[in-house]
């Protein structure tokens, strides 16, 4: 929520004898009880349409990868393409990705596409997952048993050895997150990102616990629209594939 927005609805909430705080409580709630029709005529609707990199050559061998610089396979490449197309209607004013090749390559085959230069940021990155990176799921499970059941009762906050938390992953990410759309306000931001990343958004906006991260799919090359009607966000879309 901006203070230009909260200082342009005072006048609605005014009384005499209110106290200033009395006064951005009301304004908070009209903003959180507005229709999708009064949110549209707010000034300074920024929209985050948020992709999912493709198709790794390691997808099929369900391996954790977390930090590590994995490629594109040919599946992965197309479906950034097909992304890309998707996404010059949308006239992109800003592009973005994190700093690893999987979404920087997906990136920069939009960025051809679209005419646009790809900026990258390290605190968009996937979660690191530790010493379980490079290991498939079954390793995982025979070589840190214990770690596994644990991870499994409480996957929010189980930090694996030397990597993070969802809840670590939360902090960066959404730190950057409002710090790109303060930046950027009143644009179209196109960020290329990865399946933990994409989820902490969606949770976050939605008022989820991240408890229930697992429960909102994230196909590879899929496309999610978030609206921020000054601060406030309206999900348009989530994990739609061409």
């Amino acid at each position: 929520m901006t203070y230009t927005t909260k200082i342009s609805l005072i006048p609605r909430c005014l009384r005499r004898g209110s106290s200033l705080e009395g006064i951005f409580m009301k304004v908070n709630t009209i903003l959180n009880t507005a229709s999708h029709r009064e949110l549209e005529q707010l000034e300074n609707k920024t929209r985050l349409l948020l992709v999912r990199h493709g198709e790794l050559v390691t997808s099929r061998e369900w391996r954790y990868v977390g930090h590590l610089d994995v490629e594109l396979n040919e599946a992965g490449i197309e479906q950034m393409q097909r992304a890309g197309e998707r996404l010059k209607s949308e006239q992109i004013d800003v592009l973005l990705s994190s700093d690893l090749k999987r979404t920087r390559k997906g990136a920069e085959i939009i960025g051809t596409m679209l005419g646009l230069t790809p900026q990258s940021h390290r605190e968009f990155r996937e979660i690191s997952l530790g010493q379980w990176e490079g290991l498939t799921r079954d390793e995982i499970a025979a070589q840190f048993p214990e770690d596994f059941e644990e991870r499994s009762k409480d996957l929010p906050h189980y930090r694996i050895k030397n990597g993070e938390s969802f809840a670590d992953l939360k902090k960066r990410v959404i730190k950057k997150l409002e710090q790109t759309l303060e930046e950027h306000q009143g644009k179209r931001i196109a960020l290329i990102a990865h399946g933990g990343v994409n989820r902490i958004i969606l949770t976050h906006v939605l008022g989820m616990d991240l408890s229930n991260l697992t429960r909102l799919d994230q196909a590879y090359g899929c496309l999610n629209i978030i609206d921020y009607f000054d601060g406030m966000p309206v999900v348009r879309l989530v994990n739609s594939t061409p």
